[in-house]
């Protein structure tokens, strides 16, 4: 399962985001559709984090 996650963070953070169905079938065999949202809100928070934050030139802290 954790490879389809990487999966899906792979296809969410690629653009433009395109998640094949299959993947998104593999999930949902594995996490609860409630589950299912929250991984997906937390990869979309980051993407867009990490988005702004280079827009802006904000490096991570060491």
């Amino acid at each position: 399962m954790e490879k389809d996650v990487l999966a899906y963070v792979e296809a969410m953070t690629a653009t433009p985001a395109r998640v094949p169905a299959a993947l998104a079938r593999k999930l949902a065999e594995h996490l609860s559709p409630e589950q299912i949202v929250e991984l997906t809100a937390a990869i979309a928070l980051e993407n867009f984090s990490a988005r702004f934050n280079r827009a802006f030139g904000i490096e991570p802290e060491a």
